[in-house]
């Protein structure tokens, strides 16, 4: 199958049709403007709340008559123009697809070659993410502004989130488990100069070994040093990952470590807390280069670029004050141990609510991306850390779908392995406003390595919006049912093995995206109770009606996207891990027995709220003697204050066995 790299098969249309939203666009951002002013966010509400002049309304007085003049005048124009862009629509392609050209940052190849280096198996990370980028008027009638602005911002947030390094600490010792279960900390970069990094080392050799593989300077600051099997050993070619093994069998003693951050990030253990026996071993394998622009803050606009680290040793004290204007790189920590401490003890992985998106991220699916100007600005961001990417997916006008269709279905895709084949339908079903965007399913097929046989590893990847409208149970059960159809068709379609002659062996099948219904709501039952649901797997759903207790809601209520509580990564997370503070600020399902008012009905709400982003796997269709288990499941706050809703992020490990098939 052919990936279209453009929107038209020639450049006679695409010349046509940038000439006919030429003239259109005039029109369109003076309406857009227009609207935009009379719909204030509750943040421009409390600016304006202290302006005694009234200035920001003379501002509308003098405009509003302005933009009217124009808004007339470019009206002629944009009918010219819609005359011709309507009937060009059905020349035009269903996807863009673009793919990384700057080849020293390209790494999509190099990571075929990993599969077969794994040797038991290799996990794979994908996120999902409702981002909100309407044109501006329409954005804020669910509380969120500057479009533009928002669109850079979120892409640059994903790509520090994501590129980050990872730390993963295993706790062998039964009898202490004095880490605390803090979700980000600070690791300094192994870029730094050669003396600070040997200052840092030599502090801490008393008690642990640090070793910096694969570092861009080539210096190796630390003993050389490789783990030999061990209990909860991490798989082999986990690439950027800082692992952390603590063992109970030495009377030795690690100190404490803090960790002192100027926009109030956890620590990795209280300083009143007792020392852990034993000794740790810390790896650390980067995955990307430095970029620029990649360090710094990661959450928010005005976050310190730098950290303050003191590593206590013994009796003495290493203070890293003076290497403050290196940049520090923030990491995942994810703590195991052999008797875990968890409040649910029959979960078989790893869970939180994090204030990063998870390090080394395969997999990016976004929904609500209807403004194109911002696709633009978003792809240009995510293209630092994702070689490849689809966006602009959709049909415009009356083409392929039954009603006329103003914009696109908002889907984009993002993957750091190269896609194979691609395709979109349309839901024809659409009602309401939902019938003005041409909403629909987007599949994907990746590869994502090889055997020692040259038989290609390939996973499948499905992202899809269903019907918003509450209530339209029927539309959304209808909707469930042709994307199972066009799924199938799909894999059917595009697989190039047989039972006799597998030349493709199917790693994963992955459904990520916004299904607008939530597993816990009566108004839901029927979507509850879909066939999809057995073919498919919901990591927190315990069956229709009921999730598991650590899942949570991902729709945030939009009165409270700007309170202080909640506006960045930071304080959003740790709102949302009590359940009083869920309760303030998540959508909860409506109840005609109480105040319809989020904040005035606390005391009635119960379970985490609506939980409407999905990641569903399923083991149906793979290779039979691989198995698929998920490793962690996140619930993500780094998009704090730039949409409503919670990005949720999920990891597959892809058992193989020993041997490669």
């Amino acid at each position: 199958m052919v990936l279209y790299t453009s929107p038209f098969p020639n450049s006679f249309l695409s010349v046509l049709h940038s000439f006919s939203w030429g003239l259109i666009f005039p029109c369109y951002w003076l309406a857009d403007r227009l609207v935009g002013s009379f719909v204030p966010t509750t943040y421009e509400k409390r600016q304006r709340a202290d302006d005694p002049c009234y200035f920001h309304a003379l501002c509308i007085i003098i405009t509003t008559p302005i933009y009217l003049a124009l808004l007339v005048a470019s009206l002629p124009f944009a009918l010219i123009g819609f005359l011709l862009w309507s009937p060009l629509q059905s020349a035009r392609r269903p996807y863009i697809y673009s793919r990384l050209q700057d080849k020293s940052h390209a790494s999509g190849a190099a990571l075929l070659t990993e599969w077969k280096a794994a040797g038991s198996g290799k996990s794979f990370c994908f996120g999902s993410a409702n981002v909100c980028l309407l044109p501006d008027s329409l954005a804020r009638f669910n509380n969120v502004f500057n479009t533009q602005a928002r669109a850079k911002e979120i892409g640059r947030r994903i790509r520090n989130g994501a590129s980050r390094p990872q730390i993963k600490i295993y706790i062998d010792s039964p009898t202490n488990t004095s880490i605390s279960a803090a979700s980000f900390s600070s690791l300094v970069s192994p870029q730094g100069g050669d003396n600070t990094n040997r200052a840092v080392s030599a502090g801490i050799k008393r008690t642990t070994s640090m070793e910096y593989k694969g570092d861009n300077s080539g210096s190796n600051n630390s003993e050389d040093r490789e783990d030999k099997g061990g209990s909860g050993e991490p798989n082999e070619g986990e690439e950027n990952t800082c692992i952390v093994r603590i063992n109970g069998e030495d009377n030795g003693h690690m100190s404490d470590t803090e960790t002192d951050t100027a926009n109030g990030q956890a620590h990795a253990s209280g300083p009143a807390e007792p020392s852990l026996e034993g000794d740790a071993e810390i790896s650390k394998t980067p995955n990307h280069k430095q970029k620029e622009g990649d360090s710094g803050s990661l959450d928010s606009y005005s976050a310190s670029r730098e950290s303050l680290v003191k590593v206590r040793v013994g009796d003495g004290t290493v203070d890293q004050s003076t290497v403050n204007n290196k940049l520090l790189y923030k990491a995942s920590i994810m703590k195991k141990t052999s008797v875990r401490k968890k409040k649910h003890t029959d979960e078989t992985f790893d869970h939180e609510i994090s204030a990063f998106f998870p390090a080394n991220l395969d997999f990016l699916c976004l929904q609500e991306v209807f403004d194109k100007r911002a696709a633009e600005k978003l792809k240009e961001q995510l293209h630092h850390y994702f070689e490849y990417i689809v966006y602009d997916v959709g049909v415009y006008s009356c083409h392929s779908c039954c009603s006329f269709k103003f914009v696109n279905s908002g889907l984009l895709f993002a993957s750091r392995y190269p896609v194979m084949d691609a395709a979109y339908h349309c839901y024809p079903n659409g009602r309401g406003m939902d019938s003005l965007a041409s909403k629909g399913a987007l599949f994907l097929k990746v590869q994502v390595g090889s055997t020692p046989q040259d038989q290609r590893i390939v996973g499948y990847i499905s992202c899809t919006h269903l019907q918003a409208i509450a209530g339209d149970t029927t539309v959304r059960c209808e909707q469930l049912d042709m994307l199972q159809d066009w799924l199938s068709e799909f894999r059917k379609s595009t697989s190039s093995s047989s039972t006799a002659n597998p030349e493709e062996l199917v790693a994963f099948d992955v459904i990520c995206g916004d299904l607008n219904f939530d597993n816990c709501s009566s108004e839901d039952k029927l979507e509850q109770q879909h066939s999809l649901f057995t073919h498919y797997k919901d990591p927190c759903r315990v069956g229709p009606g009921e999730d598991k207790p650590w899942a949570i809601g991902t729709l945030l209520d939009p009165d409270g996207l700007y309170d202080e509580e909640v506006c960045t990564p930071d304080n959003l997370q740790k709102v949302l891990e009590s359940e009083e503070g869920r309760k303030g600020y998540l959508v909860y399902p409506t109840s005609k027995n109480h105040s319809s008012s989020q904040k005035g009905r606390k005391a009635s709400l119960k379970g985490n709220g609506r939980r409407i982003d999905y990641m569903l796997y399923t083991e149906e269709g793979l290779y039979l003697e691989w198995k698929v288990e998920v490793e962690e499941f996140s619930f993500i706050t780094q998009l704090a204050g730039l949409t409503d809703h919670l990005p949720v992020a999920m990891r597959l490990m892809v058992s193989t066995g020993e041997d490669d098939p």
